[in-house]
């Protein structure tokens, strides 16, 4: 048990110092959790707290502030349902009464719930309304429990109707309040699976809006935001038949995505838009889209700004996909500075990237290897990092790959007085 002053009746501004059990406790903030939730190295955290330590994280080095751990990008913070529930209880038993969920900031779970089943009653019988939007949205923010009676009200099939329906009439009021809640509300359910899985319609607004230049209330940099954020989402359970009916005007908005200045400042949209990108390239007519689309030349451009580790790798991950194809080759080809940005981050970043680079490499010497660009692979020291991986402490498979390259184009690069001849050899095939 620690000494600690908690509040124990937060309705009044009143505190009390009380023995409070030490697990109830954030490591971050070591206020008393209301919305606990569990990372993938097992320590608990209060969601604002974890969540705010997250998005401080820079370069991609997102540690567990209690472990000192990795936490892969993208990992699930699982809420802790047990501990809540015994935190509310403990809190209740201070005053000898119940003070409802503190996940809900204290407020009583079933006066919210009556809340929010009245305001979805009226939005389907009046329609939707900024100030009931608002109201929603006030509710999803206060916790867990809120927001799992939300998706049980039906908020998330009322919101996914909405965003369509406000495409139909071109009317951008309720949008940036509406794609701000179904974010707060998404949770990869099959009821909500269900809702988007093969929903057209749902993609054709979220298209709509990721194309918006300009909003009422200045504010379309967090709706394009949330735009690619549920875009991405979407893609990512929808139905191959869904998948591979993909309009060009969907993909190309996304890897507008990538050409905006603003956009591109933020880590969180790029990703975003690259996976969502990344998961449309199995059916080659969206691979083609993409390149048509200018993806090839925007990906180089925003590796050559230094993004974080994340990035590159999702960057070169589909960067390999787009040159399995001759469009995607000749467009990269066409970027002065294309190979030797692949070479520069050879063995710079990580093995992830190592693997999709030398992918890249083999594609352009192997499918597009004219003279010209082997000569240029050369100057660029393409082929010296080539050899520098046959040293290197990597897997067979890499060397494998790398060996290759060097012997598909040895006539040329043989000769060469930066290329010893034994790395050639070194490793003979078995």
């Amino acid at each position: 048990m620690l000494r600690a002053s908690a509040s124990v009746d937060e309705g009044h501004d009143r505190e009390a110092t009380v023995d409070v059990p030490e697990y109830f406790l954030c490591p971050i903030s070591l206020q008393v959790m209301r919305d606990p939730v569990t990372t993938v190295t097992g320590i608990t955290y209060e969601r604002r707290s974890i969540e705010q330590w997250i998005s401080m994280s820079r370069e991609g080095a997102v540690t567990c502030p209690f472990t000192n751990q990795l936490l892969p990008w993208g990992s699930d913070l699982t809420p802790n349902h047990t501990l809540r529930r015994l935190i509310q209880s403990w809190l209740s038993d201070q005053d000898g009464s119940k003070r409802g969920d503190p996940v809900t900031g204290g407020m009583d779970v079933e006066a919210d719930r009556e809340r929010i089943f009245g305001v979805v009653r009226e939005l389907k019988v009046n329609g939707a309304c900024v100030e009931m939007l608002k109201k929603l949205e006030e509710l999803a923010n206060k916790g867990e429990a809120n927001r799992i009676c939300m998706v049980e009200a039906g908020v998330a099939d009322f919101i996914v109707e909405f965003i369509p329906k406000s495409f139909k009439r071109m009317r951008t009021t309720g949008i940036a309040e509406a794609l701000r809640i179904l974010d707060l509300v998404w949770t990869p359910n099959e009821r909500i699976k269900g809702l988007v899985r093969d929903n057209h319609e749902l993609i054709d607004a979220l298209t709509w809006v990721l194309c918006f230049d300009s909003y009422h209330d200045n504010n379309h940099v967090e709706v394009r935001g949330n735009s690619i954020t549920t875009m991405r989402r979407v893609i990512e359970v929808a139905s191959p038949a869904l998948l591979e009916r993909l309009k060009p005007g969907t993909l190309g908005s996304i890897v507008k995505i990538l050409k905006d200045k603003i956009l591109i400042r933020k880590q969180g949209i790029v990703k975003c838009a690259l996976q969502a990108l990344t998961d449309t390239c199995p059916w080659g007519r969206n691979r083609s889209r993409i390149v048509e689309a200018g993806a090839v030349f925007e990906l180089i451009e925003l590796e050559l700004s230094k993004p974080e580790k994340r990035v590159t790798e999702m960057i070169f991950n589909l960067l390999a996909l787009l040159c399995s194809s001759a469009a995607g080759r000749e467009q990269l080809l066409r970027h002065a500075g294309s190979i030797a940005m692949v070479a520069k981050r050879t063995l710079r970043v990580s093995p992830a990237v190592d693997d999709k680079a030398v992918q890249v490499l083999a594609l352009i010497a192997k499918f597009s290897g004219s003279k010209q660009v082997v000569t240029e692979m050369l100057k660029v020291s393409a082929v010296s990092k080539l050899c520098m991986l046959l040293q290197a402490n990597c897997g067979d498979e890499l060397k494998s790959k790398a060996r290759s390259i060097l012997r598909m184009h040895s006539n040329v690069w043989n000769n060469s007085p930066c290329i010893a001849v034994y790395l050639l050899t070194l490793h003979p095939a078995r």
